[in-house]
């Protein structure tokens, strides 16, 4: 448990650290733009792999039940997991859902981490996906604030018609096939496909 809460504040931490306009833009300052960019991968980068080692030994080793979750929120966290997936491919494919959403990929990060919350009851997924719809949630919100203090010259993204969003629809749910399906078992060790054993 104490390494994924070590991923998560390394994670979390650094893309917390981006709603501190101030104190980011004095590090870039010193730092420079490329540098600060490498260490902001590098530290999401470690962070991300940390969590993912650290929720694996956890579930091998020290699962710890919350509540027992009925049958049924899977089948609903399978589909709002769908729609995160859209989301994602429309964060870069600026169409009406990205000009409608203003920030899709936060979006589908707090619909992922909802869909995870209602389907797993043990304490470290609700560290992990409570953590993640938390951060998302605070981003959202200081997104917001910076779009009010900006003058408005225009939508955040043009949207470019419904090509885009018939794209972020189909990658999305491709993207969701392939994960659900094949890449969700053989990554994270859950089947959530319906009849996958």
């Amino acid at each position: 448990m104490l390494l994924l809460l070590v991923g998560l504040v390394l994670f979390l931490g650094t893309h917390a650290f981006t709603m501190l306009r101030g104190p980011r833009a004095r590090l870039i300052a010193r730092l420079g733009e490329g540098p600060y960019k490498i260490g902001y991968t590098v530290l999401s980068l470690a962070g991300l792999v940390v969590v993912g080692i650290g929720y694996g030994r956890y579930r091998a080793e020290g699962y710890i039940e919350v509540w027992s979750p009925p049958v049924w929120t899977r089948h609903l966290a399978l589909l709002l997991v769908l729609a995160a997936f859209v989301c994602f491919a429309a964060a870069y494919l600026p169409g009406r859902i990205k000009a409608r959403t203003k920030h899709p990929m936060l979006l589908g990060v707090k619909i992922w981490a909802t869909a995870h919350l209602l389907a797993n009851g043990d304490l470290g997924s609700i560290l992990l996906f409570g953590g993640f719809l938390a951060w998302a949630v605070a981003a959202r919100i200081s997104a917001k604030r910076r779009d009010e203090v900006k003058v408005h010259a225009g939508p955040l993204a043009a949207p470019a018609g419904w090509r885009n969003d018939a794209l972020a629809v189909g990658i999305g749910v491709v993207a969701w096939l392939a994960f659900a399906r094949v890449l969700h078992p053989w990554l994270i060790g859950v089947a959530v496909w319906p009849g996958q054993a």
